[in-house]
């Protein structure tokens, strides 16, 4: 059997899952939700897996989406993540919400994910100019974002778009399945494990229950 990859991600209002063989999508499950995510995750992916007929001890890598988004969202997947490495001794790696939007484009693209409050994550691909990765007020995006060809992808895609006068496009692949292919081809460095990316500091105080932990 081809390898195996488990993609999952709770970064944003849902929990979300693929399983890929190969190039091929076995299993795979997105559920909206605004919360639940650190509840329904296992019992998601196991449903994925059962699917696809497989164990945990069938997989040989996991991808995990890391951000940026809702801070306890990125929390739970990152945490699930380095624990099944940890158990499984699989490689996990991190993928973020934004590379995963504009994996499977050509040309220049502009991920455009929304974020709370009227705001956007954008991140470049491809750009004549760098466009580091950073959150945005939809009402304020930087001069100078749109060139020829460019294409917007993203969840707020269709708004940056109208904004800077670009096209716009839907992704690809959903969001678990376009992070399990990436893990699938990306090298991974012994050593080193997915941790959240957080470009913002929390929204409100953190609560009174312990965090998931992030093991080392």
């Amino acid at each position: 059997m081809p390898d195996l990859t488990l993609g999952f991600d709770t970064s944003a209002a849902h929990c979300a899952a693929a399983l890929l063989s190969g190039d091929d999508c076995l299993a795979a499950r997105h559920e909206e939700m605004g919360r639940g995510q650190a509840e329904r995750l296992m019992p998601l992916l196991e449903e994925v897996l059962a699917e696809a007929g497989v164990g945990w001890r069938d997989l040989t890598r996991i991808g995990v989406g890391i951000g940026p988004g809702n801070f306890t969202g990125v929390r739970i997947a990152v945490s699930a993540a380095r624990g099944l490495s940890l158990s499984l001794r699989a490689p996990a790696l991190g993928v973020s919400i934004t590379d995963a939007a504009q994996f499977g484009s050509e040309g220049p693209v502009l991920a455009a994910v929304a974020a709370p409050r009227e705001r956007v994550y954008l991140e470049g691909f491809r750009t004549a100019q760098a466009i580091p990765l950073d959150l945005h007020e939809l009402d304020a995006l930087p001069e100078g974002l749109a060139e020829p060809g460019l294409t917007c992808i993203g969840t707020a895609a269709e708004e940056v778009a109208t904004r800077i006068g670009a096209a716009a496009a839907p992704a690809a692949f959903a969001p678990a399945e376009a992070i399990a292919r990436i893990a699938a081809s990306r090298e991974f460095i012994p050593g080193e494990r997915p941790a959240p990316l957080y470009l913002r500091a929390a929204d409100a105080a953190p609560p009174s229950d312990p965090p998931p932990r992030i093991l080392d």
